[in-house]
């Protein structure tokens, strides 16, 4: 299951990219870097720690595989 990936900041609307700068908690929970930096990378919702959210590098090679064998 891969991240869901989310269009805009929970804080500001701010629209995001799937190449944006964001950040998120481990419920997923997104923000932009601003909104990051002003709330010092603790989500607002959960109290977790934000971290950068990864850039995607293309098709998974483990889903591809997956399909092969199906």
């Amino acid at each position: 299951m891969g991240l869901e990936m989310r269009k805009k900041c929970e804080r500001c609307d701010t629209k995001l990219y799937d190449y944006s700068v964001a950040y998120i908690c481990t419920h997923e929970c997104t923000y932009c870097e601003d909104c990051t930096k002003q709330t010092k990378h603790v989500c607002p919702n959960c109290q977790g720690e934000l971290v950068r959210r990864p850039i995607p590098s293309g098709a998974c090679p483990i889903q591809t595989k997956k399909e092969a064998v199906q």
